[in-house]
Order: C-alpha cells, then sequence, then structure tokens
C-alpha cells in the first residue's frame, strides 16, 4: 500500500487531512457517499408505492447514439457494413433525393457493398396514409436495416415502417398514442435505424416519437416510445447548407419550443399516473434535472447563432451550431416533453385550408411545424408564466432580455416580448388569420387540440375549454 512508503508523520497528516475532509462533504445523499443519514419511512413508502393514483418518482433518460461533424455522412455504409447488414431501406423526399446530400450517401452504401432501395414519397407533413404507404414499401422491400435522410417528416416515416416492418400482425391504431389509437406498448424488437437530418429542427434523430396527421380525424397524433429511437443519428452541417432561410427560419423555431416547452413542463413527479409497470413509463415524463440542462444550452445557442443562421446561408458556424442545438433540444425535449404549443399546433396545421410557405416545394397547403407551433408561444407562455415565473425569466434571460429587478409578475410579458422580437425579426406571419383563420374557427381548434393530452397534460398550468379558446383567439394576431 501506498500508505506504507511514507514517514509516520506524513502517515498522521493523510489521516487527518482525510478525517476534515469527511467531516466537511457534503450531507445529502445525491452529492455525497460520506451520508449516513435514514431515509425517512414515510418517503421511502411514497416512493415504492406503485399506485394509478399517485405521481411518478422517477424519470428515464434515452437517447439515440449521436455522431457529429463535417462529412461524417461519408462513413454510412461502413456502420451498416459493421452492424452486418445486407439490405437498406432509404427513406427520403424528393426534395432531398434531388439534393449532393443523397450522392453522398448513396456513393458510401455502393463503396461499402451495401444493397439499398430507395423510398422518396416520403410526405411533408406524414398523414396515416403516407405512413402506410412508407409501411407497404418496407414489407415489400425485405429489408434488415432502415436509414432515414431528411428532415423529421422522413425520420418519423422511417421509424413507422420500421416499428410496423417489424410487427406485421399489428394493426394502424395499436400503437397510436390514445385516445386516437390503442397507444400499446412496443415489446418487439426493431431494425436498426441511422437517421441522417437534413434540417435543424425537429431532434427526430434522438427521439422515440412519430408523428403525423390523422386524417379522419383532421388532427395531428402520433406514435411515442423508446424503441423508435434511431440507433445512430448523423449529424453533418454540411447538409445545412442547402436550406432556404424560411425553411432555417422555421426549423429554428421549432428547436426553440422544444427547449422552452420542456424545460417549462410540470415536474417529473408531479405527472400523473404513475406506471404500474417501467414499460408503460411514457417517453415524455415531465422536466427533470438532465433534461433540462440540454434545454437550457439549447436557448443559449439559439440566442448567440439563430438569427445568423436564417439570414447567412455561409456562416457555417451558425448553421452548426443550430444543427446541434436541434440535438441539444432534442435530447431535453425527448426525455420531458413538449406541452401547449405542440398540442395547439396539431389543429393548426391538420385542419389548414389553402395557405403554403414560399420556400417549401409541395403540393398540398401546409403550415410548415416550427411556425404551426410558435405562432401560439407568446400566447402560451404568458399564460403558462405564474405557475412557474422563476423558470420563465431565465428562459427570457437565456434568450437575451434583460431581467435586471424584473419580479416573478413580469415573467410572463418578459418572456412574450422576447419572443415577439425573435419572430419579428424572422419575418413570421402575424397570427393564426395569416393561415386562413378566423374567431369562426376556434371551436374546431380546441376540439382539435383536446386528444393531445399527452403533451397538454405536461403544461404548468391546467387549462379548460375555455382557456384554449382564450389562447387561439389571442393568437388570431401576434404584433
Amino acid at each position: 500500500m501506498l500508505i506504507k512508503t511514507m514517514s509516520s508523520s506524513k502517515a498522521r497528516n493523510v489521516f487527518s487531512l482525510m478525517h476534515d475532509i469527511s467531516k466537511a462533504s457534503c450531507q445529502c445523499p445525491a452529492h455525497s457517499q460520506s451520508f449516513t443519514g435514514r431515509i425517512p419511512a414515510s418517503t421511502l413508502q411514497r416512493m415504492t408505492t406503485q399506485s394509478a393514483e399517485m405521481p411518478d418518482y422517477a424519470f428515464e433518460m434515452a437517447c439515440s447514439n449521436i455522431r457529429f461533424g463535417p462529412g461524417v455522412t461519408r462513413e454510412i455504409g461502413m456502420d451498416f457494413t459493421n452492424m452486418g447488414a445486407k439490405r437498406v431501406a432509404v427513406f427520403t423526399d424528393k426534395t432531398v433525393h434531388a439534393l449532393p446530400i443523397m450522392d453522398v450517401v448513396l456513393d458510401s452504401l455502393q463503396k461499402n457493398h451495401v444493397n439499398f432501395k430507395v423510398y422518396d414519397s416520403v410526405r411533408v407533413e406524414p398523414t396515416d396514409q403516407s405512413f402506410q404507404d412508407a409501411i407497404h414499401f418496407a414489407r415489400d422491400s425485405q429489408v434488415d436495416a432502415f436509414l432515414a435522410v431528411g428532415g423529421g417528416s422522413v425520420i418519423d416515416t422511417c421509424k413507422a415502417a420500421n416499428l410496423y416492418y417489424c410487427h406485421p400482425e399489428a394493426e394502424f391504431l395499436d400503437f397510436v398514442n390514445a385516445p386516437i389509437g390503442k397507444g400499446e406498448p412496443i415489446r418487439g424488437d426493431l431494425k436498426p435505424l441511422i437517421a441522417v437530418p437534413t434540417t435543424s429542427g425537429t431532434g427526430s434523430e434522438t427521439t422515440g416519437v412519430a408523428i403525423f396527421d390523422y386524417t379522419p380525424l383532421k388532427a395531428k397524433t402520433g406514435i411515442a416510445h423508446r424503441s423508435l429511437r434511431p440507433l445512430l443519428g448523423i449529424v453533418d452541417p454540411l447538409h445545412t447548407s442547402y436550406m432556404p432561410s424560411q425553411v432555417t427560419a422555421y426549423s429554428g423555431f421549432d428547436v426553440l419550443c422544444h427547449a422552452l416547452e420542456s424545460y417549462t413542463a410540470i415536474p417529473y413527479h408531479q405527472r400523473m399516473p404513475r406506471p404500474q409497470n417501467p414499460i408503460n413509463r411514457p417517453a415524455y415524463q415531465g422536466s427533470n434535472p438532465i433534461s433540462d440542462i440540454w434545454s437550457t444550452h439549447a436557448l443559449r445557442v439559439i440566442k448567440q447563432y439563430f438569427k445568423r443562421a436564417v439570414y447567412n446561408a455561409d456562416d457555417f458556424e451558425a448553421r452548426s451550431q443550430m444543427h446541434l442545438a436541434s440535438v441539444f433540444a432534442g435530447i431535453g425535449f425527448g426525455n420531458a416533453g413538449v406541452h401547449l404549443c405542440h398540442g395547439m399546433s396539431y389543429p393548426i396545421s391538420g385542419m389548414v385550408k389553402s395557405f403554403k410557405c414560399s420556400e417549401y416545394d409541395v403540393d398540398h397547403p401546409l403550415v410548415p411545424h416550427g411556425l404551426s407551433v410558435v405562432i401560439t408561444a407568446p400566447a402560451v407562455f404568458e399564460f403558462t408564466a405564474p405557475s412557474n415565473p422563476e423558470r420563465h425569466l431565465e428562459a427570457a434571460e437565456l434568450l437575451g432580455a434583460d431581467i435586471t429587478n424584473a419580479k416573478k409578475a413580469d415573467a410572463g410579458p418578459i418572456l412574450t416580448d422576447v419572443l415577439r422580437r425573435y419572430m419579428q425579426d424572422m419575418k413570421v406571419e402575424d397570427g393564426i388569420s395569416e393561415f386562413g383563420y378566423s374567431s369562426e374557427d376556434i371551436p374546431k381548434l380546441v376540439k382539435g387540440t383536446l386528444p393531445q393530452k399527452r403533451v397538454t397534460v405536461l403544461a404548468p398550468r391546467p387549462q379548460t375549454e375555455e382557456d384554449l379558446a382564450m389562447l387561439f383567439e389571442k393568437s388570431l394576431k401576434v404584433y
């Protein structure tokens, strides 16, 4: 032992120092092994009781493996070779298929002798029918791995194709979130899936969520389970140079709202019900100490780089950092969840009649996801701020607001002002009225929000139908 090589005086000094450190150590169980206190029996009973009438007491962290670097897409073929994949289903959309990105992807697969079949009919803002078209393609292709190259719509479609390919006996609504679907947990293994995001917004390369429009109800819903997570996310900032400024802006607002909503969601230990089995613990669990780290860091990045990334496609640093911010926020909300902005966005995008954005090449009416989310953000965060003004003020400060001498009652107005400033800087439309909605449409928008309880229950402030109507009314005009 090392102590035997010391003189007796030095040994005494070492033991004395160790004793002093032990006395000075933090005496809490979370930070110190020297804690010897007893947890009260009442606390132990509350923590271990399995009752659906009690809030949860635990949270889980799940995330895809992430590889980041300029040009890292060239490694994809080696990744599939390393895992022994023989035939890969490649999912993309027609816009991305025509970009040099796909040349790099397919060249890597060919050089590494990986057989593949390409599906480029993914619909931007997918529907239940477009999901099922992709599922049929996967089943006809007989593959042993999946690759998604594109934005969130592509990655989510690829997740769904993988899920139902591996569960051929399942009905489509079996895994779809309740109340629209049955919300059954996924118990079987899925095939390996690698995701290559080409936009900086959804964070879908990190999450176990796949979102789509359920056309019979004209409402968005999704499938949520940790099993859906890609095995690997290839985050290559070279791809961001192909994003038009409008796409960069709306994608960035999705990042912003992911971070804000997850950070202001109810704490995980207030979410109900407590699962009777851990397989039933939802992916969206409420704010928690680990998600908070990722979400707040994403807000810091947004403050520094968002505007630069939108207005200068050649600013490689800014676009790279926003690509990473999407990952950061994805890890945050992928485990904490989102709430009202996203819950209300689903009917906004699902019920749109004729609106289109100039820089989105689609053949159907479309409110881009990030736009549909941020358009209600000023109203939402003014509404939720009284529930936890400290967090709302901190978020505003991270986004650049001066909160010197701010009072708790100022949290809503301060955060709302900074959000409006970002929206004006990025030339965001002035409210949902520009999408063709009026006060007469609000009852339908509220009705379309009600099935989104998977996310709306995570809002830090409970809301009635009247509250939702008020939030939509305030969002008709933003400025």
